[in-house]
């Protein structure tokens, strides 16, 4: 049997291994071998047919089997191979090798933020599998069920609403195979480091398969008065029902206990404290965060190039536990105030899609057509305490503190419900206008409702708002190995609140233009990506002229500047993914801060590099890889007002392993070799994130 669907101009193979939710993401390198029994599915490898490093498809960006090189805008693909390479355990190990990704404060340790193209991810900066992924209240992204990100450069708004106009990542999961495997993985580290992992798939039946992610860690901590852990497990099934239709399940299950870690504070600017000071209560009992995923999607082809994806995701996670929360330094420059806090910070995400898509010519002209519907509903609560800082300043001395002091009495200060309605339709058309010229071109339609009811105060708000995001590009492919794009691009996303009258404001709208060269290797073993762009967002929340304790949709942002990526084999020995960014991210209009300010922790210039020698093992036999990772990140400004700066920093890890055999490799990392000080992001006027100091990591991963 197999499930493998193809058509002259449309491929796109519905397999038990390969598809993730509504077909955003393929398995890499989940091929059985040709002597597999011929009962069991075909599993057919596209999204990265180059091997390595360099995918030669990826469905992020347009929801279709789009090869890259034709897609108008720059798309960072992130592999398994590059994942493994440079021993990441989280997304946040792998964004500083990623062109025009910069880090933003992190609440604490406790969820991924970052800016892409100088534009905060906070809301929905990235999807899994297509679903939205990031909204509500989630830990940390892990990489135990991950098979790669899709950094999705620029507006995603067209075919999945509200976003910034910077970029999105999309991440795409491991999928159940017929070909039975199973990898246990053990790794120990300095700072209090230990992991463990399975990763087990293979048959039920000759049309049931499934896959089962297990995962425990002890995390590194900067200090050894704090410590954290987490656990995931995410079973997974793909059934197929006939010949042309797929149903898969995915589930994931995490708890992580993590304390608030808000990191040091910045003294008029300066930061002299050592990196492993911890300002909170080391007795405080760690956070309690936990993550529940369901995703289920049906696959169908209709008829010969034409299919339908129909699919549901439901999220409910939590967020919950107490926190010595930092206030301000008092004149004499050592003593901090703070609040003893309680929070509780449930959400809930339900989301449902539905679409067509179909290959068709007329008049000459090739198309790939695209129909979506998706509907969502959010829900979020907020229950803050803290104690009264007037009466209480349950304070510290920053250079010799004194833990153990008494827990003031809390007061509950913030409690409201927030709901959330998104009703959206796209259309997108793929147009051949010859073999070198593609042209894409959407638009997407959005009704949003939201409603805040704030317990406290007895309050309600609501409004209701609607967009049109819009994108149009071009692609001129004068050879078999570049391309050259141009694209322009708008996006919306909700504002919170009201203004001094009652009235909601309008959502922020951006809007994007973007110019690139693409080229890949004869083989598909290496690529590059440059791009220059042009964003800018208007509508951001500013405080009100006639009214500080208000704010109006009045303010503007934008940001300009030049990306590259070049990364895979450059022969049979070297592999590189090297990242270069020059970017001017200002605020150009606001009534608080001045105009030409820069925006906050957005490095002018920073890059990356990662280079692996790989060889045979003399004498021992197997192979060995041994490499480097270095990555530059300039000065940035500290705070919204840019009054302090946080210092350029360069940091250098060595990487490598052996394998054994097929089944054994061995690994060793050092990360941080130097034990360079230096601090990814700040969070407000005080709070500086400092980065973990030397670490080695030593592990071993079998095959079965």
């Amino acid at each position: 049997m197999s499930i493998t669907l193809s058509t002259r101009r449309f491929a796109w193979p519905v397999t038990l291994a390969v598809l993730s939710g509504f077909g955003l993401g393929m398995a890499h390198a989940d091929t059985p071998s040709n002597d597999a029994p011929a009962d069991l599915p075909e599993v057919r490898v596209s999204a990265n047919a180059g091997g390595g490093y360099v995918p030669t498809e990826s469905r992020g960006a347009t929801r279709t089997d789009t090869p890259l090189r034709e897609i108008p805008q720059s798309v960072r693909v992130v592999t398994t191979e590059l994942i493994d390479d440079l021993g990441a355990t989280r997304l946040a190990d792998t964004v500083d090798y990623v062109s025009g990704v910069s880090r933003l404060n992190d609440f604490g340790g406790t969820w991924d933020n970052y800016a892409i193209r100088g534009f905060s991810s906070t809301d929905m900066g990235y999807l899994v599998n297509g679903f939205p992924g990031s909204r509500g209240y989630n830990p940390m992204r892990d990489t135990a069920t991950v098979e790669r990100f899709e950094f999705l450069k620029g507006p995603a708004a067209a075919v999945y609403g509200s976003s910034e106009p910077g970029g999105t990542i999309n991440i795409v999961t491991k999928k159940p195979r017929f070909t039975p495997a199973t990898s246990a993985e053990l790794s120990v580290g300095t700072l209090g480091f230990r992991r463990a992992a399975v990763d087990s798939t293979g048959p039920i039946t000759d049309k049931l398969a499934y896959r089962l992610n297990v995962m425990g860690e002890d995390g590194a901590s900067r200090s050894s008065l704090i410590d954290n852990n987490k656990y995931l497990v995410a079973p997974a099934l793909a059934w197929a029902l006939d010949d042309k239709t797929l149903l898969q399940y995915e589930g994931e299950f995490m708890r992580v206990r993590t304390p608030l870690d808000r990191g040091l504070v910045n003294v008029n600017g300066r930061i002299d404290l050592p990196r492993n000071r911890y300002l909170g209560e080391p007795n405080d009992p760690n956070l309690h965060l936990s993550s529940d995923t369901h995703q289920l999607t049906l696959e169908r082809e209709l008829a010969p190039g034409w299919r339908t994806r129909i699919g549901a995701s439901y999220k409910e996670s939590g967020f919950e536990g107490y926190a010595a929360d930092l206030g301000s330094v008092l004149p004499d420059g050592r003593t901090l105030t703070r609040r003893h806090s309680w929070r509780t910070l449930p959400s809930r995400d339900t989301s449902m899609q539905a679409e067509v898509e179909g290959n068709f010519d007329t008049g000459g002209l090739g198309h790939r057509m695209l129909f979506g519907v998706d509907a969502s509903r959010l829900h979020m609560g907020m229950d803050i305490a803290y104690s009264t800082l007037a009466t209480n300043p349950y304070a510290i001395d920053i250079y010799q503190p004194v833990y153990g002091q008494p827990k003031p009495p809390l007061v509950m200060t913030t409690s409201t419900r927030e709901n959330q309605r998104n009703v959206g339709a796209f259309v997108q058309d793929e147009i051949s206008l010859s073999e070198q010229w593609k042209v894409l071109a959407g638009v997407r339609f959005d009704s949003y409702h939201q409603r805040l009811d704030n317990l406290i105060t007895g309050r309600s708000t609501s409004q209701d708002q609607h967009a049109v995001s819009p994108r149009l590009g071009v692609t001129w492919l004068p050879n078999a190995q570049t391309s050259l794009y141009a694209s322009w691009g708008k996006s919306f996303r909700p504002n919170s609140g009201v203004d001094e009258a009652g009235n909601p404001f309008d959502p922020q709208s951006g809007r994007a233009l973007e110019a690139g060269v693409k080229w890949q290797s004869a083989d598909a073993k290496l690529g590059a990506t440059l791009a220059v762009f042009d964003i800018r967002k208007s509508n951001v929340l500013t405080r009100s002229p006639t009214n500080p304790n208000f704010s109006v949709a009045a303010g503007e942002v934008t940001s300009r500047g030049f990306e590259a990526d070049a990364f895979g084999q450059l022969d049979q020995h070297w592999r590189v993914s090297a990242s270069f960014t020059l970017t001017n991210a200002k605020v150009t209009e606001d009534n608080a801060i001045a105009p030409g300010t820069r925006v906050t922790n957005i490095p002018k210039v920073s890059a990356s590099l990662l280079a692996i020698r790989e060889d045979a093992m003399p004498r021992f036999g197997g192979r060995y890889g041994v490499g480097t990772g270095i990555v530059y990140v300039g000065s940035r400004s500290g705070n919204a007002t840019d009054t302090y700066s946080l210092p350029a920093y360069a940091t250098v890890k060595l990487v490598s392993y052996w394998q054994i055999d097929r089944k054994t490799r061995v690994f060793f990392d050092v990360h941080n070799v130097f034990d360079k000080e230096y601090y990814p992001a700040s969070w407000g006027n005080l709070a500086v994130i400092p980065g973990l100091g030397r670490q080695f990591v030593a592990g071993v991963k079998y095959q079965f």
